[in-house]
């Protein structure tokens, strides 16, 4: 038996090997992604067939299709379904060609396009966190609360004495935390939330066995949703460094929305999904209903994005909106690191006249990240988009606008595990008024940032450039 293992055993690891790689040349969606495997797996034996199988294979996607085939699908925002085709009724004159975006959403998501809504913009921590406590202090039937960062500070602890008090009347209180976010702090808040008899649930535990091959794969999302008929979103955590009025060691802007009308059923369907995908218990029944009766002039539409069956959704819709631009194209993100295809559409909307305008931080909080970004934009500099460095504080806000009538808000950052990685969640939104008030916004940071040109990357002195260069390489797995 000895001398057959001797024999036999390196014919039947490089069999394994084999197998393997040709599973990840055709499973993985993105040629890059499939060789970088294939690669791996082959030039470190048994090391890269033991990564390929605890981190490469999507599991989420199969684990979500078959809780969701056992489901009943939540309805609580049926009845007020737009078509694509109707909404240029609801827009100006010289905004109707957006109509080409709702049509590419109506074919990649399966959220439909709702009217009747009203969305608010709300300002970091200072704006944000008062008016979401007010929302749970008024409470009366339920609350979802979704985050990726929830941290045991002050302003986590005015949540959890909220939380407790809505609990303590009688309301049904659900609270979500993404596991790897709840570790930024400790003790974590799920224990100082069960201790008030809130219930709590962590997303994706990182740390058992059985869970490792989810490690890397995060619930971005942050929602937060009361009694079915008012909603909060956007791209902010719970954590004290969103106060900027209280002066946080380490600050952070922000931007949040709060939103109402049959939207916030959709919301609620994204919650009650990603609840029963943790705890395998169903939201339904009276507390948690949705009237979603319309109140507003917004058109809007959720737009979730993960490694599940939601898989390349939001690129669909990024590409959508930059292929639809007629006059001019906002996005403000923390981490930009575009993939090829979404470089390639923002160069050719710059150079059809388009006015694209990309506002990224100077500092952001991972110097390995500054790196990659700037060893990447010479690829959009020299085609025409303008690239503008936002001053301190760290600036987390994540938005898109597009000709003065569209906008994206939500969890979505422009790179790789935004788009690859993460559960996200976003909202289109469809209003002239409000997508100007988010145009002025946008004219604010810009006019306090600095313009980052293609003469400001050439003059980089090269060890810099080299340091740059590096970083992005790693860029697919930032």
């Amino acid at each position: 038996m000895m001398t057959w293992l001797l024999t036999w055993w390196p014919l039947a690891v490089a069999v394994i090997e084999l197998v393997v790689a040709a599973h990840a040349v055709m499973n993985k969606r993105e040629v890059r992604a499939a060789a970088a495997w294939a690669a791996l797996i082959l030039l470190l034996p048994g090391v890269g067939v033991l990564l390929y199988l605890v981190l490469g294979i999507n599991r989420v996607q199969r684990a979500g299709d078959r809780l969701r085939s056992g489901m009943r699908r939540y309805e609580h925002a049926a009845g007020h379904e737009l078509a694509a085709a109707d909404l240029a009724t609801h827009l100006p004159e010289p905004a109707r060609h957006l109509v080409a975006i709702a049509r590419t959403t109506d074919r990649v998501t399966r959220w439909p396009l709702l009217s009747g809504n009203r969305v608010g913009l709300l300002r970091d921590g200072d704006e944000a966190y008062p008016a979401m406590l007010r929302a749970i202090g008024a409470a009366t039937r339920s609350i979802a609360l979704g985050s990726y960062i929830f941290d045991n500070d002050v302003v986590g602890k005015r949540f959890v004495a909220a939380l407790a008090a809505a609990h303590a009347r009688g309301v049904q209180v659900r609270v979500l935390i993404d596991d790897a976010g709840a570790r930024y702090s400790f003790p974590s808040i799920d224990r100082a939330l069960s201790a008030r008899g809130v219930t709590v649930a962590r997303f994706l535990r990182v740390l058992t066995p059985w869970s490792v091959a989810f490690a890397n794969l995060r619930n971005h999302r942050k929602l937060l949703i009361v009694d079915g008929a008012t909603a909060f979103t956007g791209g902010m955590n719970l954590r004290a460094e969103c106060v900027l009025a209280e002066s946080p060691r380490h600050p952070t802007r922000d931007l949040h929305f709060r939103l109402e009308g049959p939207v916030v059923g959709a919301l609620m369907d994204v919650f009650a999904e990603d609840w029963a995908f943790t705890t395998r218990e169903e939201l339904r029944g009276e507390p948690w209903s949705c009237a979603g009766l319309p109140c507003g002039d917004t058109v809007a539409r959720v737009i979730t994005d993960g490694p599940d069956l939601d898989l390349h959704t939001m690129r669909s819709t990024l590409h959508g909106a930059l292929n639809s631009a007629h006059r001019a194209v906002r996005i403000m993100t923390p981490y930009f690191l575009p993939d090829e295809p979404l470089i390639a559409a923002l160069n050719a909307a710059a150079l059809r006249g388009v006015e694209v305008d990309v506002i990224i931080p100077e500092r952001t909080n991972f110097r390995f990240m500054d790196w990659a970004i700037r060893g990447e934009l010479w690829k959009i500099l020299h085609q025409g988009c303008r690239v503008w460095l936002g001053a301190q504080p760290f600036d987390h806000s994540k938005l898109m606008t597009v000709d003065g009538a569209w906008a994206l808000v939500g969890s979505t950052n422009w790179d790789p595990r935004s788009l690859r990685l993460n559960f996200e969640l976003d909202v289109e939104c469809y209003d002239q008024a409000l997508v100007e008030q988010l145009d002025r916004l946008l004219d604010e940071r810009r006019a306090a940032a600095r313009r980052f040109d293609a003469a400001s990357f050439d003059a980089l002195p090269w060890p810099a450039r080299l340091r740059n260069a590096t970083a992005r390489l790693l860029s697919p797995y930032l």
